[in-house]
């Protein structure tokens, strides 16, 4: 199994990554920045780097560097924002096999990870299941940000849930391309776009996204902000700096009920990772939890009698609710009748060798393991 090593700042895109590969049957690991890439790539061998232009501590073009001056020829894929042919031509002489821009989509992240690793574009894993969603998520999963500002595309991506898909563009242009070729529930501007006439920009935006909440991002002042920027045509103002409570209840307002957690398919269930603050958490395993009886309950009247359930992205941060909600789910899949074989890291098996109740759940490292010991 090909492993990958995510490094980016933000785990938004990390989680991105990993849900766009993971299917493929590839393992993923992730660092946060190159620093912390370059300890990951000491204590285990990889096979591809996805890594990341802009990074705090120490960013992509330093980290690639350095694993080339330490005579590591593992092959890099670069993300960027930047298409400008010198920089594009810069990351190419420094030794990555190819980039990809973002905001980019899953196939095309797909298609350049397969060549990377020269894997032939149709590649699948022997048994692997069947992709669990669409490549394009749907009008109630998807949002857009459109600023100027890299370090502001990165700093919503850190707030946002992993349940949202949130596309990135630079300028007008770009984001009335993305409009035409998505759906979107929520599109963020900023107020002071270069090159832009917000209220033109408003009124094209309304034409391709009838359904979508328009917020403006603007410095707060002691002008009435938000009435300027609904005389413009938009719906609301975000201020910068975005606070966490203003971007919730943003979240709340455009996605109630479209975040879902457990992704089941026949006798393959994915639980989808946690993107949101630690006060949140609770929340995330009470949904996770409600949600994942009802894929149990659905296999059970599916007459499956067992099944293999990914928690490779359950969050272990509060170690003694991770094991609370294994619990739960050992009881509600012993009371159906359903035996799970679970597919999660080390650090889990540590959570629910301390824990009794969920003792008696099988851990596996891979799906393929699962699978086998059917």
């Amino acid at each position: 199994m090909p492993r990958i090593l995510t490094v980016d700042d933000s785990r938004a895109i990390r989680m991105i990554v990993a849900k766009q590969l993971q299917p493929l049957g590839f393992e993923i690991g992730e660092a946060e920045d190159g620093i912390d890439g370059l300890a990951k790539l000491q204590s285990a061998a990889y096979d591809l780097v996805v890594l990341d232009v802009t990074m705090p501590n120490l960013d992509g073009p330093g980290m690639l560097a350095k694993m080339r001056e330490s005579g590591s020829k593992t092959p890099v894929l670069m993300l960027t924002s930047e298409s400008k042919t010198a920089i594009v031509s810069t990351l190419m002489r420094l030794g990555i096999s190819d980039f990809v821009l973002k905001p980019f989509k899953g196939d095309e992240l797909k298609s350049k990870v397969l060549k990377a690793l020269k894997l032939p574009a149709d590649y699948a894993p022997a048994g692997a299941p069947a992709p669990l969603a669409p490549a394009a998520a749907s009008p109630g999963e998807r949002a857009l940000v459109i600023d100027d500002m890299e370090n502001v595309h990165k700093k919503v991506r850190s707030m946002m849930p992993a349940s949202v898909t949130l596309d990135a563009s630079l300028n007008a242009a770009e984001a009335l391309g993305l409009c035409r070729a998505n759906q979107y529930a929520l599109i963020l501007i900023d107020g002071d776009l270069p090159d832009a006439n917000l209220a033109s920009l408003a009124r094209q935006l309304r034409l391709l996204q009838p359904k979508a909440v328009l917020v403006a991002m603007a410095l707060r002042t002691a002008n009435n902000v938000a009435g300027e920027m609904r005389a413009q045509g938009l719906d609301d103002v975000l201020f910068k700096p975005f606070s966490g409570p203003a971007v919730e209840a943003l979240v709340a307002r455009c996605f109630q009920g479209h975040q879902e957690l457990v992704f089941a398919e026949e006798t393959f269930v994915r639980l989808a990772g946690f993107g949101g603050r630690d006060d949140k958490l609770d929340g995330y395993f009470q949904k996770l939890s409600a949600q994942m009886k009802q894929a149990i309950g659905k296999l059970a009247e599916g007459c499956f009698d067992s099944a293999v359930l990914d928690a490779t992205q359950l969050p272990l941060v509060q170690p003694i609710r991770a094991a609370q909600f294994m619990a739960e789910v050992c009881k509600a899949s012993a009371d159906c009748g359903v035996s799970l074989r679970v597919v999660g890291s080390a650090e889990l098996a540590v959570v629910i060798a301390g824990f009794q109740d969920a003792k008696s759940l099988r851990l596996f490292q891979s799906v393929e393991q699962a699978r086998a010991a059917a």
